[in-house]
């Protein structure tokens, strides 16, 4: 089941074709499935030319966009294990763009990614349980890393991207000269000096796909 358009584009960009490209140009339409409905998404591999499908279940209750991205409601993932979403956070922030849009979207992302890695945390519990790994990539990671599945670890990790947004936010543009001090310009044979604020980079480009 894909809960939203954005997380069925995110498992699709996880599996490429089998000649290793990612570029397709997807087309999404909604058809009935084993009695009810589904989202088909068709396309063409832009390097070999084969033709790729793949059909997701719809959930029984739509999930409304909450900014980009919404990969879902409260409900973990059915799709991507609680590895595999670590791992896009980690790929994001690993890659930020040097402009300051992409970078904010790159942020948001990777965070997004990690709240879906604690929705795998059950109230009771302080870590990603066994069940919440079953690929076989989230599997590895989990196990070279076992510590970065704690609730506490993530939520810093979360939080820790929030920030660095927020600062982005903050800093002044390249195309934006910071305001001179007032008092300093009025004195004769000097310079106004300068506030220079530097934002926080950040991770990778953001994707936005409208709904057909």
């Amino acid at each position: 089941m894909a809960r939203t358009r954005d997380e069925a584009l995110l498992y699709l960009d996880l599996h490429p074709c089998e000649c290793g490209s990612m570029e397709t140009d997807w087309e999404k339409s909604t058809i009935t499935d084993a009695g009810g409905l589904a989202a088909r998404y068709g396309g063409a591999c832009a390097e070999c030319g084969a033709e790729r499908e793949y059909t997701f279940a719809l959930p029984n209750r739509e999930t409304f966009p909450k900014g980009w991205p919404t990969y879902g409601g409260a409900e973990p993932s059915q799709l991507l294990d609680a590895g595999e979403w670590l791992l896009v956070s980690d790929r994001v922030a690993s890659n930020v763009p040097p402009d300051a849009e992409n970078a904010g979207h790159a942020l948001s992302m990777a965070r997004a990614a990690v709240e879906e890695v604690l929705k795998f945390i059950p109230e009771d519990q302080e870590r990603v349980p066994d069940h919440g790994f079953w690929t076989e990539r989230g599997v590895e990671f989990r196990e070279v890393e076992p510590g970065r599945f704690r609730r506490e670890r993530l939520e810093v990790v979360r939080d820790t991207y929030l920030d660095l947004h927020r600062e982005l936010n903050r800093a002044p543009r390249p195309d934006q000269s910071p305001a001179p001090d007032q008092d300093a310009s009025q004195d004769r044979g000097q310079d106004a000096p300068q506030d220079k604020r530097q934002g926080e980079d950040a991770p990778q480009d953001k994707r936005q796909d409208e709904e057909g």
